[in-house]
């Protein structure tokens, strides 16, 4: 057996355990923060958990400011809105409150507060030149893990672009995962960011740069998901199950870290930044035609792997690995509703499988050029003709 070599370094405290909110003042002040900016969408804010935060901030003594004008999906207006707000109120530090997209922008508003110019300014990977603020993260959903990576993953405003914006100053000091935060989930919310959990860790499993250490973040990740996401969905109040799906998504993001993404990711972000679409919703559309895309032998076997040590995941109809996750995550695409966000959704779920069907072929990891974001290894007929329709419009 060969061990390929590796760097890995992970930057990121994690406090973890229902309860751990509480301590965000002592872990403010510890890390020298006297006047944070919480960054948290409007829908955080309405289920309670923006004041509750602000009250333990301001019992610890630090000064907080609430910026909330952005919505899922974030934009480079929307991160400039942030900017601007926070540009005269002599800020000194971070804090992300919510589900990715208030993570994501909260690092992108760090990174333009700290280092000026425009998002697109930092696509790709060590472009910030000056410090940045301490962040802390607070998420409240189990999905993107951008609490455990070095990477805001912002759309620009007007050419749609997904843009990753990567620097290793952009890590949060910590992360504070307190599963009670995420009981407060919408059913769509805890299926579709569970879904990109999910996709996660497999995608991490099986891309042409994983490594030992990705590897073994990718597998646990996957154990936990695979486990609890059918028990969140039909007992949302299970706090056991939703302790392990955060865990798992964080898992899942320190793995990204190492491996960076693949296939459903590579098609799934010009749906979502072309169409809107919820994340979670553009990844489950993309599944379908994963069985078809992926065939090489090498990346079958990677996904035999995962699924040999996950518990219920057993092939009982000899249908070979990839079809097997995609069962074991079908709960997203089933759940009543799910697709009920789409637009064009007819358009959506043919063009994928079509695609794969008419140009299969191996997605290594990394998403397409010009929509996505060079993450990795691009080379994907498939996701070239797919992004290539999009833009005509079929």
């Amino acid at each position: 057996m060969t061990i390929d070599m590796f760097d890995f370094k992970l930057s990121t405290r994690l406090v973890f355990g229902p309860g751990t909110v509480t301590r965000v003042g002592s872990i403010a002040g510890d890390l020298g923060m006297t006047r944070p900016l919480l960054v948290a969408d409007s829908g955080i804010r309405n289920a309670g958990h923006v004041e509750h935060v602000i009250r333990l901030l301001t019992a610890a003594g630090l000064d907080v400011e609430v910026f909330d004008q952005f919505s899922v999906n974030p934009d480079s207006a929307m991160v400039d809105r942030g900017v601007a707000f926070a540009s005269t109120l002599n800020r000194d530090s971070v804090i992300g409150l919510g589900g990715g997209s208030s993570l994501d922008c909260a690092k992108g508003i760090n990174l333009l507060l700290t280092n000026g110019g425009q998002v697109a300014d930092y696509r790709g990977y060590g472009h910030a030149p000056n410090p940045l603020m301490t962040m802390i993260a607070i998420p409240t959903t189990a999905g993107t893990g951008s609490e455990a990576q070095s990477y805001a993953v912002i759309s620009d405003t007007t050419t749609h672009l997904k843009m990753a914006c990567g620097d290793p100053k952009l890590v949060f000091s910590t992360a504070i995962l307190d599963p009670n935060l995420t009981l407060s989930q919408p059913t769509f919310v805890t299926a579709a960011s569970g879904f990109d959990a999910i996709a996660h860790a497999v995608e991490t499993a099986v891309t042409t740069r994983r490594t030992e250490i990705s590897t073994l973040f990718s597998r646990e990740a996957f154990r936990l998901l695979n486990a609890n996401y059918e028990r969140v969905l039909t007992d949302p109040d299970n706090l056991q199950a939703r302790s392990a799906m955060q865990l798992g998504a964080f898992y899942a993001g320190v793995a990204i870290e190492q491996s960076m993404l693949g296939a459903a990711h590579a098609c799934a972000n010009p749906l979502t930044a072309r169409y809107q679409l919820t994340h979670g919703a553009a990844l489950a559309i993309r599944w379908g035609g994963l069985d078809r895309v992926d065939r090489e032998p090498s990346r079958q076997g990677r996904h035999q792997e995962l699924l040999d040590q996950a518990p219920g995941t057993g092939d009982t109809h000899g249908r070979g690995p990839i079809p097997r996750v995609r069962r074991s995550t079908r709960h997203c695409r089933e759940w009543p509703g799910f697709y009920d966000v789409l637009p064009r959704r007819r358009r959506c779920t043919t063009l994928l499988p079509s695609a794969a069907r008419t140009r299969g072929t191996v997605v290594d990891a990394g998403f397409p050029d010009g929509y996505g974001c060079s993450w990795g290894d691009v080379g994907s007929p498939a996701s070239s003709w797919i992004l290539d329709s999009l833009r005509r419009g079929q």
